[in-house]
């Protein structure tokens, strides 16, 4: 009888210890941290990254082309800001699994002319073929529209996203652009 007892005890040992290698097989399988990103972070990232590096192609044509001083450090702080910007939208892509931003449109996404604030590649080779107070003004003008384009899709994640950093980022992009947008009118209203 003990030794019946003896086998039954070894059994439902070894029956539970192999039930706790399966869970813990499991938890390793599983994500360490659970990702709250949904479809409207996505969107915001893969929008802003092409969105961001237009601005930052805008900004680079300043110094050959304008001889005022706050349409040059202007251009400098948006390079500043929007690059490292860039970045992390494409790490938060990377991380959630996402296609990265791309410069041409995606099959089934908006052509990114068709983005808030995008300047068409007509727009850009006018911008491009001016100078001086002429390019300061185009510039200006352009940028500002640019600007309210980001504000419009940082409000739209704000509205509709769900990860707390891409949020952040939205409230930040929002706060700066519509301080920018209110310094480039009174740059436009002295020209």
């Amino acid at each position: 009888m003990i030794r019946k007892s003896l086998v039954g005890a070894v059994l439902a040992a070894l029956a539970l210890s192999g039930c706790a290698g399966t869970a813990q097989q499991d938890d390793a399988k599983a994500p360490q941290s659970q990702s709250t990103h949904n479809e409207a972070d996505v969107t915001f990232a893969r929008q802003m990254v092409p969105h961001h590096k237009q601005a930052l192609d805008m900004a680079a044509l300043v110094p050959d082309r304008t001889a005022t001083a706050a349409v040059t450090d202007l251009a400098t702080r948006i390079k500043k800001a929007q690059g490292p910007e860039i970045e992390q939208l494409d790490g938060w892509l990377a991380r959630w699994g996402a296609t990265p931003a791309s410069a041409h449109a995606m099959p089934g996404m908006p052509s990114h002319e068709s983005m808030g604030g995008m300047m068409s590649e007509a727009d850009m080779a006018k911008l491009r073929a001016a100078k001086g107070a002429e390019f300061d003004r185009m510039w200006l003008t352009m940028m500002i529209g640019h600007h309210e384009g980001a504000v419009e899709m940082a409000n739209a994640e704000i509205r509709d996203g769900a990860d707390a950093d891409a949020k952040a980022l939205a409230n930040r992009i929002i706060g700066a652009q519509q301080a920018e947008i209110a310094e480039m009118r009174k740059l436009l209203d002295g020209h």
